[in-house]
This record gives C-alpha cells, structure tokens and sequence, in this order.
C-alpha cells in the first residue's frame, strides 16, 4: 500500500494497477476535528462525538479526494448480511438504510463505510464497471457475508467473480484479535474443517486472523485476485481507531471508493 497526503488529511491505498480505474483510500484518524477519545478525523456519531464534528471530518475527506459530497452513499452497518446495491447517492433527510455491504456501478456515487478494527474489504469489477465494500467483523465473517456480496452482485451486474479484485484494508490483525470460543463455534458453519487454520492459542487466549479467514471466504466465492494491506489497527493508535486497543473509546474511520469516469 502507498500512503497519501492532502490538505492535512492521510489516507492508504492499494498500488497495485488492479485499482487503477478506482478513487479509494483507508483514511486514517488524522486531519480532522474530533475532540479527544475520537481525535480527530472521526465519522460516527454514535460514539458520543457531535454531528457537527463528524459532518466537516466527512466534508475534508470528500474535499480530499475530489469528489463532491452529495455523491455520498453510506449505511448503517449492523454486523448483518445484509448487501445494498444503489444507482442514486443517499438522501441526506432520510435515515440509513441498514446493510454491511454496499455496491454500485455509477461514477457519480461515491461508497463510503466506517471501521475501528472490523476488516474492510473492496471489491472491484473493471469489465463491469462495480466497486463495493464490505463491512466484516468476526459476525460478518462467521456468517459468510463475503458469499452473500459476490452472490448479490453476480445476480445485480451480473459479475464474474473471476474478474473481481478485492483489498482486504486496515483491520486488527491477528496478533490482537483474542476471541472468545463462541466465536470458534460460530466458525464451524462458514469453515468447516478449514475452521483450525483461521484460530490459535496463545498464552491462554483464542486468536482469530480476521485477514486470513476473509481472503478464503473470498477464494471460496470465486475470486482469485485478493490483496492484504496487512495493517493492524490496534498496533498503530497514532493512525487507526481501535475498538479493542482503545477499550471502545474511540472514532471510526473510513473506507472510501469511487469509479473514475
């Protein structure tokens, strides 16, 4: 991944010429004016810091990269499988339309999702002309919300998942992540017996790689091209929120791509 600077914001993105027809970026907690836990570049409201703050971090981002902000289209992410596919950026006087994976093939939409440890991924289709995220903690990996886009999207836009490349982003990497074994449970249905290779002991904890288990949901759905930033947001609190680093006091960042027209 490179890393990238303007008008005091920094941002990651893939360097990889698989992108090459997105704007997307991995924003990171600086640039922004979110009072402390959330500083500073922080996008959620439901963690206690104000509308305003969030509306002029989200403003910067979108100035950041070019990109008008009415182009916006977010949700509000539940940990679901549920998957969003627009033609219209939302409507800012309604409420969010709940999903955990939003995809679209218009250049004038610009996809945004929010993050603090959970895995980002986006998927891009350059024959068909599709981006998308998707928001994937470990209920979203368990239940195969990975699965559930590429399926959506190969009915939608008729993709071949042959021809996708996703990014798996800036997420808590596997050295972090203790779980408890509900959570090991919960994996047998999406993994089955590949289930050991995602999970390990250490110093009396049960470790989930996050990264790893994704990036085989992905190969499983038939997508071959998969790249790992292989950042972990809770070794790097100068840069990332983290929910699990930060006892849950902190921000969200965000994930952001668009179609270049």
């Amino acid at each position: 991944m490179i890393r990238i600077s303007n008008n005091g914001l920094s941002y990651y993105k893939f360097a990889e010429n698989d992108f090459e027809g997105t704007i997307h970026g991995f924003f990171t907690r600086c640039g922004g004016v979110s009072p402390e836990p959330w500083n500073s570049l922080n996008l959620a409201t439901t963690v206690g810091d104000s509308r305003e703050n969030v509306i002029e971090n989200r403003k910067r981002i979108f100035e950041s990269i070019a990109r008008p902000e009415k182009s916006l289209f977010d949700v509000w992410q539940i940990h679901s499988t549920n998957v969003l596919c627009t033609d219209v950026s939302r409507n800012f006087a309604e409420p969010h339309q709940k999903a955990d994976a939003i995809f679209t093939d218009r250049p004038q939409i610009t996809l945004l999702m929010r993050f603090a440890d959970c895995v980002p991924i986006i998927l891009y289709d350059e024959s068909r002309h599709v981006i998308g995220i998707v928001h994937a903690g470990w209920q979203g990996t368990v239940k195969n919300i990975v699965r559930q886009a590429v399926t959506e999207i190969e009915r939608r836009y008729r993709v071949n998942p042959a021809d996708l490349v996703a990014g798996i982003g800036p997420s808590i990497g596997p050295d972090h992540y203790a779980v408890g074994e509900n959570v090991f449970l919960a994996a047998e249905e999406a993994f089955g017996k590949e289930r050991e290779s995602f999970f390990q002991h250490a110093n009396g904890s049960l470790f989930f790689n996050l990264w790893q288990a994704n990036g085989y949901l992905l190969e499983k759905s038939g997508v071959t091209k998969i790249h790992y930033s292989n950042i972990c947001t809770a070794c790097n609190l100068t840069e990332w929120y983290s929910h699990r680093a930060e006892n849950g006091k902190t921000g969200r960042f965000g994930a952001v791509i668009a179609l270049k027209e």
